[in-house]
């Protein structure tokens, strides 16, 4: 499946220009790109809007199954992106048929039984202890002492961690997603997290989602519940920080958003939204995997082979967004919670942007005169292809006295 042009899947532009790498890729290669995954290992990148809807679609010809996969043979065992493209894993992210919506079903009803004002009372206070922990200085980096440590503390005490475990599981979550050396060391600290609370609550059930899954009765296993706890936190965490810190930035950046940092909440929506057309957390996900032989965007996928999903590449496809400088008001139909049966929940999708929206108001209430601390131009992100973020936020503003 090589191809002598393809685009290897990493390096400094999908940190500095992804949108000019987005559409340089769709100029040369069109809708659907070889690429290039660690170690040299082939794949589809699928940028073209139309053809994502086909793929994301379409289950039974691009499979969720990466058992599939005509690569595994290529495969070292301690290859980085292991974590995020799994083999066997008995997670939701890997089930298909009917098995995987019975399992949908019991991740939605114990995510769409927390309480909103529950929800947003634990954003409140975990946001407003982080901002007392920083407002007296007049000056903060909001990534990483704000934004990175509130979605884990919010969702760690909606399933039943004790606060306390909250920043060893941010720390394990961020190494484990970043893909890099410590990926598969996080994700050890993760696993073993999820198997001791699920033997906490199966001793001691309580009012929380750990709880409420092993009630269910579907009969599936405490390894697959903390799967899918484990794929449930990962996804909450990391996409709702960088939801909150490029939504932040966009506000400090540009001039149609200032109004609403200086009294006004009615555009914290509006950034949000556009930040999920133009500049969404999740960049792009693996994946799926063709069940057979078949063509899109006029290139011939093989049996086995893997296709990536590339959610921003697609929500700025010319044909859909064809006046990329318009805000998008309340145009929804975006990619960047993904589409068809392995889409986010509907439920978890809510979750993600009350902390979101929660964390952007608080730090707009608490800190009014609140301005970026270096030039826009030099704030930078991570060089991860999957997931854009800053790598920090350093703001000043007016000390104020802790609550």
């Amino acid at each position: 499946m090589t191809t002598p042009d393809a685009v290897p899947l990493g390096g400094p532009r999908f940190q500095t220009e992804p949108a000019r790498l987005y559409r340089e890729m769709r100029r040369d290669h069109g809708a659907v790109v070889p690429v290039l995954l660690d170690g040299g290992i082939p794949a589809w990148l699928v940028l073209g809007y139309r053809e994502l809807h086909q793929v994301t679609g379409d289950p039974a010809l691009f499979s969720r199954d990466s058992d599939l996969w005509n690569q595994w043979e290529n495969i070292p065992a301690d290859w980085p992106l292991l974590p995020m493209i799994g083999r066997r894993q008995p997670s939701i992210l890997y089930t298909v048929g009917e098995r995987h919506r019975q399992r949908a079903a019991m991740v939605s009803g114990a995510l769409e039984a927390v309480d909103p004002f529950e929800l947003k009372g634990h954003a409140e206070r975990f946001a407003d202890e982080l901002i007392d922990a920083l407002c007296p200085a007049g000056e903060a980096d909001l990534v990483a002492q704000y934004a990175m440590l509130l979605p884990v503390r919010v969702l760690a005490r909606l399933y039943g961690f004790p606060d306390e475990d909250g920043p060893g599981l941010v720390t394990a979550l961020n190494d484990m997603i970043d893909g890099r050396d410590r990926a598969l060391a996080g994700q050890a600290h993760l696993a073993g997290s999820m198997v001791r609370l699920l033997a906490d609550r199966r001793k001691e059930p309580a009012h929380d989602v750990v709880s409420r899954m092993l009630a269910d009765d579907s009969g599936f296993t405490d390894e697959e519940i903390a799967q899918d706890l484990m794929v449930m936190l990962a996804a909450g965490h990391q996409p709702t920080a960088d939801w909150i810190g490029n939504s932040l930035r966009l506000m400090l950046t540009d001039d149609r958003f200032a109004a609403s940092l200086f009294g006004g909440r009615n555009s914290v929506a509006e950034a949000m939204n556009e930040v999920l057309w133009e500049d969404t957390p999740t960049q792009n996900v693996a994946g799926r995997w063709a069940a057979r032989d078949t063509h899109l965007g006029g290139r011939r996928v093989r049996a086995g082979d893997l296709l990536l999903l590339g959610l921003q590449g697609a929500n700025s496809d010319p044909q859909v967004r064809t006046d990329g400088s318009a805000l998008t008001g309340g145009n929804n139909a975006h990619f960047s919670f993904g589409h068809g049966e392995h889409r986010c929940p509907f439920p978890a999708q809510e979750i993600a942007e009350v902390i979101a929206r929660t964390g952007i108001e608080v730090v707009l209430d608490r800190l009014p005169d609140i301005d970026l601390a270096v030039p826009a131009e030099s704030l930078t992100r991570r060089s991860s292809p999957w997931l854009r973020g800053l790598t920090e936020l350093p703001v000043r503003f007016t000390p104020v006295p802790a609550l």
